[in-house]
């Protein structure tokens, strides 16, 4: 069963940085879309940014100039970089990957547990 294992959460100050990873717990055939999403309290899921396996990327417009999305195909691992971080980031950040599990397998969609970003002063 494939799982996907996210880190980097945490408290950081207003204008700060962080950097989100979502990593497959297994080797697997071929990872197609790699998502970030994030879920504030009382707010519905919000759509954060994409990479395609061909390398398209795109941005919700909250966080466009701001935030930067990659993938490592090599680690199975996708990062999301956050700078000048506001308040209103503030979240349960959650990752998705659409991914083939094994040769000739449909593209399967995955979600991480989710990892708390706050920003506050």
């Amino acid at each position: 069963q494939v799982q996907l294992v996210e880190s980097g959460g945490g408290l950081v100050q207003p204008g700060g940085s962080l950097r989100l990873s979502c990593a497959a717990s297994k080797n697997i055939f071929s990872i197609e879309n790699m998502e970030w999403y994030r879920q504030a309290p009382g707010k519905q899921r919000e759509w954060v940014a994409l990479i395609t396996s061909d390398g398209t990327i795109k941005y919700g417009s909250s966080v466009q100039g701001r935030f930067a999305i990659s993938r490592e195909n090599a680690q199975n691992t996708g990062y999301l970089e956050m700078n000048s971080l506001k308040p209103e980031d503030t979240a349960e950040y959650l990752c998705k990957m659409g991914l083939r599990p094994y040769r000739g397998s449909n593209i399967r969609n995955y979600w991480g547990q989710g990892t708390q970003v706050t920003v506050s002063s």
